[in-house]
């Protein structure tokens, strides 16, 4: 039976890193429901390769709702981190050991939910360091997979790993 996945994404997200998980989720039977501030708005990549139709925004979504999460790299994180409502509905995931994929900076928003204290995570080199300060144990491996809920990558290099991990934690 396929997984609902939620996708925290806006504008600057790095194209493949959404596109390529999102195709492989899909392709395995899985519903990816992209959220970001409003509905039906159109969010565009940072290399301009991909758009996005938003089916939901922030205030319409209940974590409950979902199977796992997905955050996609690139400038969106960092974008989305800055709202308390994509902070707190990130948190939720984390709390409740839900499934969630977060690939390069994707990160940034566990992060700033504080959720990684203790935790095993990768991310894009720029943000291992902020890894480190937020308590996460950092490797430099092209995927992490930490305590069998939290999937992590470092660039779009890893999308393979990580798509191949994120998918055997929503086959259980």
């Amino acid at each position: 039976m396929g997984k609902r996945i939620a996708t925290v994404i806006t504008d600057m997200f790095e194209d493949v890193e959404f596109t390529d998980p999102a195709k492989a989720f899909k392709e395995a039977g899985h519903e990816v429901v992209t959220i970001e501030k409003e509905k039906g708005k159109k969010v565009t990549g940072k290399n301009n390769d991909a758009t996005v139709e938003i089916d939901y925004g922030i205030d319409d979504v209940n974590p409950e709702d979902f199977d796992a999460l997905f955050i996609p790299g690139g400038f969106s994180p960092d974008i989305l981190r800055a709202d308390d409502r994509f902070v707190s509905f990130v948190k939720q995931f984390m709390d409740e050991k839900k499934p969630v994929f977060a690939i390069c900076h994707g990160p940034q928003l566990l992060i700033t939910a504080k959720t990684l204290e203790g935790r095993d995570a990768t991310g894009w080199k720029s943000i291992q360091v902020d890894l480190e300060y937020a308590g996460a144990n950092v490797h430099d491996d092209e995927v992490f997979v930490c305590q069998n809920q939290l999937v992590t990558s470092r660039m779009p290099d890893d999308i393979p790993a990580f798509n191949r991990e994120s998918l055997k934690l929503l086959e259980r």
